[in-house]
């Protein structure tokens, strides 16, 4: 039987001056930033530069009320995830494209995608 120090090879590569509790209470961060049901399906819909107006995340994040999106566009904006950008006209135009910070958060996510599709 294999060793389990043998079986992990690719050890992710971070800060060195994490223990396991910072580590942990770092990856919790992350992930409360992205709980909601509607967050992560509106990161997906900005990634790759994509700049939208409300109405057009509307229709894209199907089943979504008009509150709801807004709540979770205003906390993306809290956590510095996504930028909003209002123009000064009528009707009043409001356009959402994610920070560069937020555009970082893409590989992660692939990242993440691929490890559970690859679930044994």
């Amino acid at each position: 039987m294999t060793r389990t120090d043998q079986k992990v090879g690719d050890l992710p590569r971070s800060n060195p001056d994490h223990t396991p509790l910072t580590a942990a209470d770092g990856i919790a961060a992350a992930l409360r930033l992205l709980e909601g049901r509607w967050k992560i399906l509106i990161l997906f819909h900005l990634f790759g530069g994509r700049t939208l107006r409300f109405s057009e995340l509307e229709r894209l994040v199907a089943g979504v009320s008009q509150k709801m999106l807004t709540q979770q566009l205003r906390q993306l904006e809290a956590d510095g995830i996504v930028a909003r950008t209002v123009y000064p006209e009528v009707p009043p135009k409001v356009e959402y494209r994610l920070t560069a910070w937020g555009q970082s958060l893409c590989p992660a996510l692939d990242a993440l995608l691929g490890w559970i599709e690859h679930k044994p």
